[in-house]
């Protein structure tokens, strides 16, 4: 074992930290199942050696430890083994299907199949919750179908694996390696209190990493780059209070898959990239939406401990990379969580702001697909949710709106993702059918049992239907309802909450109210931004009485 690493002992004691041939080296902490722990620098040359021990409470208190046991004792019964060569690293793989079409070969190994077959039948099992009605117009309820069938797009992968050629591969690697080491770095803090001084826009660490390693850092195959953290202590706090396990954090981000480039740059300019297990999102960012991180990060911080439930997009790390040469450019990046990263099939996913300039995806519809991020006036449908639901969601959203307003932020949007309960599909069709219904089942009817539905919360896998409808003229922002439902399982929540209404947008602001509705623009004063947005949510969210 090479670079960042935990080891843990039967008995619950634990190593985090950097490895060398098989051998702690480098920064690194090991812990007591009792919650004491010696943190510093591990070598088994005792003049390389240095660290502190930090006592718990317990009786045993571990004083007379010596660092050397991590070596001589802990270690003592453990095999090293010589690392088999890899011919190819993940990253460096390409990809090419024998079975022609552009498709991948049909798995014949039956532990393959096995294990395929039990992950539909996983998601089929919730899937199942929703009742599906038959094609001839019948339901296991009696309930009459609409002839018309609504179209959903299959779901397919996002993004471009960054292979080895790519414009972007180092960039990713020095990523990589910057995340190891921030993770891996010693954490001795398990409290939830920051100190005012956490916060400082001061507090910011920069690591130089050149290829042949340091003390601090491994050798590695790209550049040399200079790696900063921005508020560590307030980010690892962060993650803790999220609940994000920091081996899987590391594993999802720094694993031996590769990251994935989303196919072209949002409207900001700013480049993303998911994880292979698309758990998280990494967007690059401009200095100014550091800025506003940075400054609004203290009421961000305690507007998240104090609402479990808040929709308010979730930040894990605020990065950057400098990397050497005569123009030492700087990369700012932040790391999010995915709110689409579901087992179950995104069919459609809407980006939501109540305004209606510009509101209106512009691709043919013969290009937009499940991973399509479509807009306002592509809504055709209200969203119903239960009602004891959409009292939490109405109370959370004046929250959130109440925390970005008083932040002075705008711009920000509902993402939301729709997955389709009601939908049927013959053998080798391309498009699975949603079936409405004149009547529905109630998301109130909806089997909620807590096996089935252990992971509902509010924006994450919550069951509802949406109510489709028609608008009257084009920039008719809600459409009139039909009376038609599907049955729909529901992820949402808040995100680009980094605009603030700085001298720019107020420009624009002015410069578009001469030629349109200045109603209708995204750039408004935040107040009239917070005040739009509810008005907006509020009518196409609604009670499912």
């Amino acid at each position: 074992m090479n670079g960042n690493g935990t080891m843990i002992w039967e008995n619950g004691n634990r190593y985090d930290g950097s490895w060398e041939d098989g051998l702690p080296k480098g920064n690194g902490t090991f812990h007591w199942q009792d919650g004491s722990f010696y943190a510093g620098v591990w070598s088994r040359d005792q003049k390389e050696q240095s660290g502190k021990f930090y006592p718990s409470t317990s009786q045993d208190p571990h004083d007379d430890w010596d660092p050397n046991q991590l070596f001589s004792v802990e270690m003592g019964e453990c095999l090293i083994c010589e690392a088999e060569n890899i011919t190819i690293f993940p990253s460096d793989k390409t990809f090419s299907w024998s079975s022609g079409e552009g498709k991948p070969p049909r798995k014949n190994s039956r532990g393959n199949d096995t294990r395929e077959r039990d992950r539909r039948v996983s998601v089929d099992e919730r899937l199942s919750s929703c009742d599906t009605l038959s094609s001839e117009g019948n339901s296991a309820n009696g309930l009459s179908t609409v002839s018309r069938k609504f179209k959903v797009t299959p779901t397919k992968r996002q993004g471009v694996t960054i292979c080895k050629g790519h414009k972007n591969y180092e960039l990713m690697l020095n990523l990589q390696l910057g995340i190891r080491h921030s993770v891996g770095r010693p954490a001795p803090t398990k409290s939830l209190k920051l100190k005012p001084t956490a916060f400082d826009a001061e507090q910011k660490l920069w690591t130089k990493f050149p290829p042949e390693g340091s003390k601090h850092t491994p050798p590695h195959q790209s550049c040399e780059f200079k790696w900063k953290d921005y508020c560590p202590l307030v980010f690892r706090t962060l993650r803790k209070l999220f609940n994000v396990d920091t081996a899987d954090y590391m594993l999802s981000i720094c694993g031996n898959d590769a990251l994935r480039e989303l196919s072209s740059p949002g409207k900001s300019g700013s480049f993303f990239y998911l994880t292979n297990d698309d758990k998280y999102m990494i967007k690059t960012m401009k200095k100014s939406e550091v800025k506003v991180l940075k400054r609004m990060l203290p009421a961000y911080f305690e507007h998240v401990k104090s609402f479990e439930n808040t929709l308010v997009a979730k930040f894990f790390g605020l990065h950057c990379v400098k990397l050497s040469g005569p123009i030492q450019k700087k990369v700012r990046f932040v790391i999010m969580g995915n709110l689409l990263c579901t087992e179950i099939p995104i069919h459609k996913r809407f980006d939501l702001k109540g305004s209606s300039h510009g509101r209106i995806t512009d691709k043919p519809e013969s290009e937009i697909d499940a991973n399509t991020t479509l807009k306002d006036l592509d809504l055709k449908f209200i969203f119903r949710l239960q009602k004891d639901w959409f009292q939490e969601f109405c109370s959370q959203v004046n929250k959130d709106c109440d925390f970005l307003e008083q932040e002075r932020i705008m711009d920000y949007s509902l993402l939301v993702g729709i997955s389709f309960q009601d939908t049927e599909a013959t053998e080798g069709e391309a498009e699975p059918d949603c079936i409405r219904t004149t009547s529905g089942v109630s998301s109130t009817d909806v089997d909620l049992n807590p096996a089935r539905w252990a992971s509902v919360r509010l924006g994450i896998n919550m069951p509802a239907r949406v109510e489709f409808t028609v608008r009257s003229h084009e920039t008719q922002l809600v459409g009139e309802p039909t009376g038609e439902f599907c049955n729909v399982v529901l992820f949402f929540g808040i995100i680009d909450i980094l605009q603030d209404y700085d001298i720019s947008k107020k420009l624009e602001h002015a410069y578009k109210s001469f030629q349109y509705d200045s109603t209708s623009i995204s750039a408004v004063d935040p107040r009239l931004y917070s005040k739009r947005f509810r008005d907006f949510i509020f009518r196409v969210f609604t009670d499912d009485s």
